[in-house]
């Protein structure tokens, strides 16, 4: 491993934990963190010219109706999705992250299977306040929040915009009692509702601050399928219902993909 480098590269010379190098990613990337979805998405692709699995992170290149793209699985958390961007952003540039993640929701009218538009984002974790002040407030970009809005209106898919928090922990940091770990925030989840937080969630943060502070010509912003509720307690309940929502959530973000595609074409982005 070539470890003088400000970014390390194997002996194959890519990127060390991506396992990819300059050329080998699309300018579109859609990202989650479970693998599995990775490889869903990837089969919607017209073609698939490369696949690459490194550790937690799992990365396919092809086509989507004529539109250049990447998918890449990062596992949980910020930390590892910080990995993930900046090695990507270093491959291909200009590069726009799409995050097709799951969520708690902190609203009780929000419905388990709904979907959530971020447009902000709540920085409860400790990776991006190696890159931006601890008051900094990143925002997803414009266009990506209105192709996704349009793209679940097309699909009538119901959904919801504002604000997300994106924390460091599932457990205490999400205001969860488990059993053996006791929380020093218990009353978190309510107090995160009342200020009109939509979500929980622990990657969207990053991908926002990142593209906000970059020198490269980065733009990011992205969805989340509501898998439970905090509020109300509901959840998907059954494999079946979470494998059709998440289809849902798979259409948006790749419909989302070519409207953001055709209107870049008309006027270049960045």
């Amino acid at each position: 491993m070539d470890i003088a480098s400000p970014i390390p590269k194997n002996a194959r010379g890519r990127f060390y934990h991506l396992d990819c190098a300059p050329g080998e990613l699309a300018p579109y990337i859609l990202t989650c963190g479970d693998p599995d979805r990775a490889q869903v998405i990837a089969r919607r692709f017209t073609r698939v010219d490369m696949r690459r699995k490194n550790r937690e992170f799992l990365t396919y290149t092809g086509i989507y109706q004529n539109i250049p793209v990447s998918v890449m699985a990062t596992g949980i958390g910020a930390p590892a999705s910080a990995i993930a961007i900046v090695e990507a952003a270093n491959c291909v540039t200009p590069v726009t992250f799409i995050r097709l993640g799951t969520c708690g929701a902190l609203q009780g009218d929000i419905q388990v299977g709904d979907l959530i538009i971020t447009t902000s984002a709540r920085r409860d974790e400790n990776t991006t306040h190696a890159y931006a002040p601890a008051d900094f407030v990143p925002q997803a970009a414009p266009v990506i929040v209105a192709a996704l809005t349009a793209a679940a209106g097309d699909l009538k898919t119901p959904y919801h915009v504002g604000l997300t928090c994106t924390t460091a922990d599932f457990y205490a940091g999400q205001g969860r009692e488990a059993p053996g770990f006791p929380g020093l925030d218990p009353h978190k989840v309510a107090r995160l509702s009342q200020a009109g937080v939509l979500n929980l969630e622990m990657e969207m943060s990053a991908y926002l601050t990142l593209a906000a502070v970059s020198t490269y010509r980065v733009r990011a912003g992205g969805v989340c399928l509501v898998v439970n509720n905090r509020i109300t307690g509901q959840g998907l309940t059954t494999a079946h219902a979470r494998r059709r929502a998440e289809r849902r959530l798979i259409d948006v973000g790749l419909q989302a993909l070519t409207i953001l595609a055709a209107k870049d074409q008309r006027e270049p982005h960045l």
